[in-house]
């Protein structure tokens, strides 16, 4: 059957055995598919969802019934005070810019206590670029601990708080465009409890993003103040076309709403565009679709290690704590040909062939693929990176595990026959 889509012999016969090789991972993902959905049935049944909560409403936005209900969903899910989910978010790091600036005024001080942050929020913060509006151009200050061995200083984190002059502390749970791994559940409940020991004032918020449903527990749960995420990744489930969320303390979340839109009126005001209905349905199909996301990772890391490929991070059998597989592969030329086969397992612009080019934001040139439904939506199959040395593709997503698996095997065919 797999010859329709022209994919060899040896890809298919390795697929099979590491199929069989990865069925007790599989029935664990499966697990927390089973727990996340729980949570999320119980929110919308709690919150006596209605189909009329999917009714647009248009002009100011006054009086959101749905809009209203979908941030308290957020809320309970995530067990947070308040929530803010809009499509006026327009990315991740839309909604990181939005927290920072609604929470941070001239003369504070921020600190990335995970190192470098990913590339685009370095251009919000005013460490690479030129913007007149960045934070550093608002008289606000940013330090940077960068992490030991793929997990926090402790030491140097204590020693800085001690000083005093702290406002906000930002941890990237996801490992961005670095080497370095994603951070746990585990590791971020560990470096909050060393925080508040110190510091019971500081804000401690963590970018979500690739991390929803992954693991049982969510940052909030664990003492973050505050989260944010874009609703193209996990919780959009491939069905949110835009949009972001920010959840968190109320008092923050009000905050964040009047940067949003203005001040004192906050959350009251914005049109929902229409795209309630696909927050709402997002949300319900997302911890199916992270596990086939997973499952799809799992896969894909199996496959590369058998066909003889270093630099896979996570290994098929590690725990995972975001839907992000890495592989380096060491070579320009690789990277592009790899990005082409998952261009050419697509199922929209299959017989495009991406090439790298600069990116507003990114400071490389990037090469990137993505045959989406919706442009840019990296909760569904797709693979990009930087022309840079050691050449790492950064792949995730998979709206069915099937074909994330598909996708997977053309990619690897594309690149070995290449």
């Amino acid at each position: 059957m797999y010859k329709a889509l022209k994919i060899s012999d040896k890809i298919i016969e390795m697929a099979y055995v590491t199929e069989k090789e990865l069925e007790s991972i599989f029935s664990k993902i499966d697990e927390n598919c089973m727990k996340a959905s729980i949570k999320v049935l119980k929110a919308f049944q709690d919150q006596k969802v209605a189909t009329t909560d999917f009714n647009e409403i248009t002009g100011y936005g006054y009086f959101d019934g749905g809009r209203e209900k979908l941030e308290r969903i957020y809320a309970q899910i995530f067990k947070a005070e308040d929530a803010l989910v809009r499509p006026q978010i327009m990315s991740g790091t839309h909604a990181l810019g939005l927290a920072l600036f609604g929470l941070l005024k001239y003369g504070d001080t921020m600190i990335s206590i995970s190192g470098e942050p990913y590339d685009t929020l370095k251009s919000v913060i005013g460490i690479v670029g030129d913007s007149q509006n960045s934070l550093l151009k608002h008289g606000i200050s940013y330090e940077e601990i960068a992490l030991i061995n793929n997990d926090f200083d402790y030491d140097a984190i204590a020693k800085r708080l001690n000083q005093g002059n702290v406002k906000l502390i930002e941890i990237q749970r996801s490992r961005g465009y670095s080497q370095r791994k994603s951070l746990t559940i585990a590791q971020i409940e560990k470096v909050i409890k060393v925080i508040r020991a110190i510091d019971q004032q500081t804000i401690i918020m963590v970018d979500n993003c690739y991390g929803e449903f992954v693991e049982d527990r969510e940052p909030i749960e664990v003492g973050a103040d505050i989260l944010v995420s874009s609703l193209m990744k996990n919780l959009g489930a491939g069905i949110a076309t835009s949009g972001g969320y920010v959840v968190g303390r109320k008092d923050l979340i009000h905050a964040v709403a009047e940067r949003l839109t203005v001040p004192c009126v906050g959350k009251e005001l914005g049109a929902n565009f229409n795209q309630l209905l696909s927050y709402y349905k997002g949300l319900y199909m997302a911890p199916s679709v992270v596990a086939s996301a997973l499952k799809s990772m799992c896969f894909a890391s199996r496959m590369l290690e058998k066909f003889g490929f270093s630099g896979i991070s996570p290994k098929y059998d590690e725990a995972r704590t975001d839907i992000i597989q890495t592989i380096e592969l060491l070579e320009e030329d690789k990277l592009v040909k790899f990005c082409q086969g998952i261009q050419k397992g697509s199922p929209i612009e299959a017989y495009v062939k991406p090439i790298p080019d600069d990116m507003p934001g990114y400071e490389h040139k990037e090469i990137m693929a993505g045959g989406t439904f919706t442009p840019g939506a990296t909760i569904e199959l797709s693979c990009d990176g930087p022309l840079c040395p050691p050449y790492t593709a950064y792949m995730q997503g998979g709206l069915t595990y099937e074909y994330g698996k598909l996708g997977i095997m053309i990619a690897i065919d594309n690149m070995l026959q290449e």
